[in-house]
């Protein structure tokens, strides 16, 4: 047992805390990019993190959902940390980041696949930059001799071609809502989502003049309006739920999660964290996929080894 526990619940974080004699074990949710999404809720095998709907007074817009923490409930394994698609929660032991389930391969890591290839990008193009939702891209230029360049203007066109591009994306906080890779010059950024899904809004169910889930929604794009209802563009959408957590009437929003980008592994925590993730059919199938990969891989490794003898 903790020789002390805190909990700290302030503007900027939600903090939790194991004080041991020698071992200090801190969870924190960062409230400026927590969105009040369901995902950590519906992964923690403890059931510790709950969703609270934030009241609103007429004429406001709807608030994110506000995140608890049970504190006699988590062990500090790090379920939420990894499945986090906005890099919204920490885990850390003596100040270190620690994933329990990770490091004993119980747990897998949440894959955000971006490729970046600034060959193809103009030298005074910022629209991936601008784009982000998240301002997650900074984009930078220097010259050969690696100088940074403060003025592009006062550059000559024979200058301007000897420029080198920087594109730094921070990916532990993307969602891969793929926003950048469709505003930006076609091959430039490539990103696979690492949530795929479906989601749709019932027009008939959804309140007249509510736009709660646009609101909250983190992603520019992902839901608009038109003829004063609101539309869905899956073309963005990271599937996340927050716009799920808020909605009024819990039949006009439906949002399903079909499939997860992960690295490999095998394990009853992850096979039970994805069947809340996804649904009980979705997570078998990703299983019978895994499955029928490994018995492709153990076919060619026989047939490579039956030729090598031959």
């Amino acid at each position: 047992m903790p020789f002390k526990t805190q909990k700290r619940d302030t503007a900027d974080a939600l903090t939790i805390e194991w004080i041991l004699p020698v071992k200090h074990y801190k969870l924190a949710f960062d409230k400026a990019r927590c969105v009040g999404c369901q995902i950590c809720s519906l992964a923690c095998p403890k059931d510790a993190i709950t969703l609270a709907k934030q009241p609103k007074l007429q004429g406001e817009k709807a608030k994110r959902s506000k995140i608890d923490v049970d504190l006699s409930k988590c062990n500090f394994c790090g379920v939420c940390d990894v499945t986090c698609p906005y890099g919204a929660v920490r885990v850390t032991l003596n100040d270190k980041h620690a994933l329990n389930v990770v490091e004993k391969e119980s747990f897998p890591e949440l894959i955000r696949d971006i490729k970046v290839d600034t060959r193809q990008c103009p030298k005074e193009c910022v629209t991936c930059e601008d784009a982000c939702p998240l301002g997650l891209i900074k984009i930078s230029r220097v010259t050969f001799d690696g100088k940074p360049v403060e003025n592009l203007d006062a550059l000559s066109p024979s200058q301007k071609s000897h420029i080198q591009l920087n594109l730094t994306i921070q990916k532990e906080y993307c969602p891969t809502c793929r926003v950048c890779e469709f505003k930006c010059a076609p091959g430039v950024i490539r990103v696979r989502k690492a949530y795929e899904g479906k989601i749709s809004i019932d027009q008939v169910k959804c309140p007249e003049g509510c736009s709660d889930c646009l609101d909250v929604c983190p992603i520019t794009g992902a839901l608009y309006l038109s003829d004063g209802k609101v539309q869905v563009n899956e073309l963005f959408c990271d599937y996340c739920g927050a716009c799920k957590a808020v909605c009024p009437v819990p039949e006009a929003l439906s949002l399903k999660r079909t499939k997860v980008l992960h690295t490999p592994v095998h394990s009853g925590t992850w096979n039970k964290a994805l069947e809340r993730i996804t649904s009980p059919v979705d997570a078998v199938k990703e299983l019978k996929s895994i499955g029928s990969k490994k018995a492709q891989e153990m076919v060619k490794r026989r047939c490579v080894t039956e030729e090598i003898i031959r």
